[in-house]
């Protein structure tokens, strides 16, 4: 700034520094408090976010699972008719025409059939809605700054609901079918415990890569239903490899999948027959093994990209 004086001589007088003059940019931010928006925040600070909106996720789970069938007339008597029409046809494929029952009858397999059913499409719908949980909710994701990881466990809690819908046909099955209640249903609860958090853990992962890979959505039915196969759902494992005379390791590997365990430990609970009336205790070992394995590690992996979700 500039002023002539009365004998003609240009005076200066500079304006008043700012006390920020000189800051850089992080500095100018960590005075003020400012912070990057949409920023990933610490591990414990996101399971914290999460908690605090529990309700929500609740809510949208259970709104969810009230839309999934609105469309259809028979609404959500779909969740349950679902899987044992899936059942009743694998009865005929497996159960009878290629007699894949490993020696069971009836009063064992049926259960053994429906519950398999049942446990593994609680695992494949909620690997399908995280696959498609960022990518299909990105209005919801873009509009509003809440943990990302809310989707993925809302989505699985729906399927957890959906099962225990299930659960109520399925006690219908083997009361009908012989299978009383006993003191080893207890263990229904920490088997779907550990499912559902390695089904969550599973599907945060499928998250993260949906989100950056719609096509994945469109590969992952195939995969599945390999692995339904591979994992004994339709007939007892053991017997289907001993019948094929698969080598050892095979045997080992198929047999330790997660969803053979969880199906068998679900089993073992249930159906009170000859070819469940025992369970290794290595099961309960690999069951808990998977879900804290995957269940903390896909919730690591998936706060990982936190901040890139919804993104481009």
């Amino acid at each position: 700034m500039s002023e002539t004086t009365h004998g003609g001589a240009i005076a200066t007088s500079e304006s008043p520094r700012s006390p920020d003059d000189g800051l850089s940019p992080a500095e100018l931010a960590a005075k003020y408090g400012l912070t990057v928006s949409g920023a990933r925040p610490s591990l414990v600070g996101y399971v914290r976010q999460l908690w605090e909106r529990r309700h929500f996720i609740l809510a949208f789970s259970r709104a969810k699972l009230h839309a999934q069938y609105s469309q259809a007339k028979l609404g959500q008597l779909w969740q349950v008719l679902t899987p044992l029409l899936n059942a009743a046809v694998y009865y005929f494929i497996f159960g009878l025409l290629l007699q894949g029952r490993g020696g069971m009858q009836n009063d064992e397999y049926v259960p053994f059939l429906v519950t398999g059913v049942f446990v593994f499409t609680f695992t494949q719908t909620s690997v399908m809605s995280g696959v498609r949980s960022i990518s299909g909710n990105l209005g919801l994701v873009r509009a509003l700054h809440f943990p990302r990881a809310s989707l993925p466990v809302s989505f699985c809690l729906q399927q957890l609901q959906q099962l225990l819908y299930s659960m109520v046909v399925l006690i219908v099955v083997l009361l009908a079918f012989g299978h009383y209640p006993g003191p080893l249903w207890l263990l229904l609860v920490p088997a779907l415990a550990l499912q559902f958090l390695f089904n969550t853990g599973l599907a945060m992962v499928m998250a993260r890569l949906g989100s950056s890979t719609p096509d994945l959505a469109q590969l992952m039915p195939f995969v599945l239903r390999t692995w339904m196969y591979a994992s004994g759902v339709m007939f007892p494992l053991a017997y289907m490899l001993e019948k094929a005379h698969a080598p050892d390791w095979l045997a080992v590997v198929l047999e330790a999948n997660p969803a053979a365990v969880y199906m068998e430990l679900m089993r073992y609970a249930l159906i009170d027959g000859p070819h469940h009336q025992s369970l290794g205790g290595h099961v309960w070992v690999l069951g808990a093994a998977w879900a804290l394995v995957i269940g903390i590690g896909g919730f690591v992996y998936f706060w990982k990209a936190e901040e890139r979700y919804g993104r481009g």
